[in-house]
C-alpha cells in the first residue's frame, strides 16, 4: 500500500504534542540548560528544529530555491545555524516552532508521498523527508527529557525511527568514509505493543534484534550502544552499529558509555 501523508501527519502531530508538553512547563532559565549535546541547550534543540521544519517546506514547494541556497552557501552547521537564535527568549521560540510545525504539517499532508525533494544529503521522496522531521523531533525530545528528567512512553511512532536509521545505513557508511559491505542485516525488533518489526533477509547471518526503543535511542546516537538491550551478531552488524545514525550531517559524536546509568 502507499505511504498515507495524513497518517504520517496524525503521528507527526501526536510527537509534537509530546515535546510541547514538556516545553510548555519550562521557566525561562530552563530554556537555558545544557543538554547531553555538548554546547547545545533546551532553546537550541528547539530552535534546529523550527529552522529545518522551514527548509524542508521551501525543499517541498521550492525546490530550486532550496538548491540555490545550498549551492550559494557554506556547509551547513547545526552549531552556526543555533546561534542565529540564542537572542529569541522561550516563549518567542515556542511560537516560532508552533508556527512552523503548523506549516509544515499543513503542506505535507497534501504531497504526493512519491514526489522527490532536495535535501542536504541525497534527494528524497516527501514521505520519507516528513518520516525524517517526525524522526529529528522525537530525537530531539530525547535530549530535552533527559535534560529535564522526564520518561517518554515508548509508542508505535517508533516504527518512523527505526525504518528511517534502517533506510539510512547506506548514509551512515558513507558519512563515515568507510565502505559498505554487500552483506544484508536482519533487524528484529520488540515493539512496545509486544508483536515484532522486522527488516532485511530472515537467514542472514549478521543480525539486530532487541527493543525497538533501544534500537531507536542507538541509531539517533541518543545512547551509546554499549548502554542499550541490543543483542548485536555478525561482523557487519557490529561495524555498522558502531556509527550508525538516522539523521542527516556530518558524523554525529554519540554519547558515551555510561553516560545516563
Amino acid at each position: 500500500m502507499p505511504v498515507s501523508m495524513d497518517a504520517l501527519a496524525d503521528d507527526i502531530t501526536a510527537e509534537t504534542a509530546v515535546l510541547r508538553e514538556i516545553l510548555t512547563g519550562l521557566s525561562e532559565p530552563d530554556w537555558r540548560r545544557d543538554t547531553p549535546a555538548v554546547g547545545w541547550t533546551i532553546a537550541d534543540q528547539v530552535s534546529h528544529l523550527a529552522h529545518f521544519d522551514a527548509t524542508a517546506v521551501k525543499s517541498a514547494v521550492d525546490p530550486d530555491g532550496f538548491r540555490a541556497d545550498l549551492e550559494n552557501s557554506p556547509p551547513i552547521d547545526p552549531d552556526a545555524v543555533a546561534l542565529q537564535y540564542r537572542d529569541l527568549t522561550g516563549a518567542e521560540m515556542l511560537r516560532w516552532f508552533d508556527g512552523e510545525r503548523t506549516r509544515l504539517i499543513e503542506t505535507f499532508r497534501g504531497l504526493d508521498p512519491a514526489l522527490r525533494v532536495p535535501w542536504y544529503g541525497p534527494p528524497m521522496s516527501a514521505a520519507s523527508s516528513f518520516t525524517a522531521r517526525l524522526m529529528e523531533t522525537w530525537a530531539h525530545t530525547q535530549d530535552i527529557a533527559d535534560t529535564v528528567g522526564v520518561t517518554r512512553e515508548p509508542s508505535a511512532r517508533l516504527r518512523h525511527v527505526a525504518h528511517i536509521g534502517i533506510g539510512a545505513r547506506a548514509y551512515s557508511y558513507a558519512v563515515n568514509g568507510v565502505a559498505m559491505p554487500e552483506a544484508p542485516i536482519r533487524v528484529e525488533l520488540a515493539a512496545p505493543d509486544g508483536s515484532t518489526w522486522t527488516w532485511g533477509p530472515e537467514g542472514a547471518a549478521d543480525r539486530v534484534t532487541g527493543p525497538a526503543l533501544d534500537f531507536c535511542l542507538a541509531v539517533t546516537q541518543r545512547r551509546h550502544r554499549d548502554d542499550t538491550a541490543l543483542q548485536i551478531t555478525g561482523p557487519v552488524a557490529n561495524e555498522w552499529m558502531s556509527f550508525a545514525q538516522a539523521f542527516a550531517g556530518a558524523a554525529g559524536t554519540g554519547r558515551k558509555p555510561g553516560q545516563f546509568a
